[in-house]
């Protein structure tokens, strides 16, 4: 599988629709090779669901969207068993959640209960309903959305649930002759509407088998694991990062290395991602979060004050 190849072509695919996120784009590719799964906190309007909408198309992905509101329950999500007359039995009715790509727009309105059954599902790839487990597909990729302004009816995440996202990506705005470029692209009709695939499911699982070609040399990944450890002791930070955060950001660099064409990931590799991969693992102390320090900044000079490996 030449993954440099799938990244190109996929990335090119939802770039010609969500404009000036290169960067971006690249990261969110990477996790879905990777296996992650993502958290796009962004104002509204920035372009996340056309984002997600514009990757499931580009690779030919089946494609589910659950509006997060306090009322939906956790049947809603995974699916419920419904009682047949006919038959005298119960029968298992899907919910959104068997998909290639779900996403969960404004996951942080849900209840904990409803958020708590979405866990299952991106920890372990199946969700238990009446004591009978589900498999989900083998390709099962989340995008949660959440609006980083409005906290009123929010219940926000648990650590627990955070640390399940490989990744926390954010858009923004774009530049002002980017934007006009999106007002003549949706001139006629939206630019989704002429995407066409460039992968397939299929690619996306095969590139994921092939990152284990991708070979990471010890001092990288002892480099990886410094960096994690560092959120543990650094000053203000409350709660540090997992061993999870370690095995996202190995796998997310490798997935990097092999967009770039490398063999082997190289520590350049882990810095790229390092923010993304780790900030929103971490937990500051509460004068800290009121003085304006963020995790991204306290990852950022962890990133400056780790030795590199030579």
């Amino acid at each position: 599988m030449d993954l440099q190849s799938l990244h190109r072509r996929i990335a090119a695919n939802v770039e010609s629709v969500v404009l000036g996120q290169s960067a971006t784009v690249r990261k969110l590719v990477a996790a879905l090779v990777s296996g992650g799964h993502v958290l796009l906190e962004d104002f509204p309007g920035t372009g996340k669901t056309t984002l997600a909408k514009a990757l499931a198309r580009s690779i030919a992905a089946e494609f589910k969207r659950v509006q997060f509101t306090p009322d939906l329950l956790p049947s809603d999500i995974v699916g419920v068993s419904i009682y047949s007359p006919q038959s005298s039995q119960f029968a298992f009715h899907p919910g959104p959640v068997f998909t290639h790509l779900l996403l969960a727009d404004e996951i942080n309105r849900a209840s904990p209960r409803t958020q708590s059954a979405l866990l299952e599902a991106m920890a372990e790839g199946q969700v238990s309903v009446d004591g009978t487990r589900h498999v989900l597909p083998e390709l099962f990729f989340v995008v949660a959305t959440q609006n980083p302004v409005e906290f009123h009816g929010t219940y926000p995440l648990p650590e627990a649930q955070m640390d399940r996202f490989a990744l926390k990506l954010s858009l923004g705005y774009v530049s002002a002759e980017q934007e006009v470029e999106m007002l003549t692209a949706q001139n006629a009709k939206h630019p989704l509407e002429r995407i066409a695939p460039v992968a397939s499911v299929d690619d996306v699982l095969a590139a994921r088998r092939s990152l284990a070609n991708v070979r990471v040399a010890d001092a990288v990944k002892r480099y990886a694991v410094d960096l994690v450890a560092a959120t543990r002791t650094a000053t203000g930070v409350t709660l540090g990062a997992s061993p999870r955060a370690s095995i996202a950001l190995m796998k997310l660099a490798q997935a990097l290395a092999a967009f770039d064409g490398e063999e082997f990931v190289s520590p350049e590799h882990v810095q790229e991602i390092a923010v993304e991969a780790i900030a929103h693992r971490i937990v500051l102390e509460r004068n800290r979060s009121f003085a304006g320090a963020s995790p991204a900044a306290v990852v950022e000079e962890i990133v400056k004050s780790v030795a590199v490996p030579v």
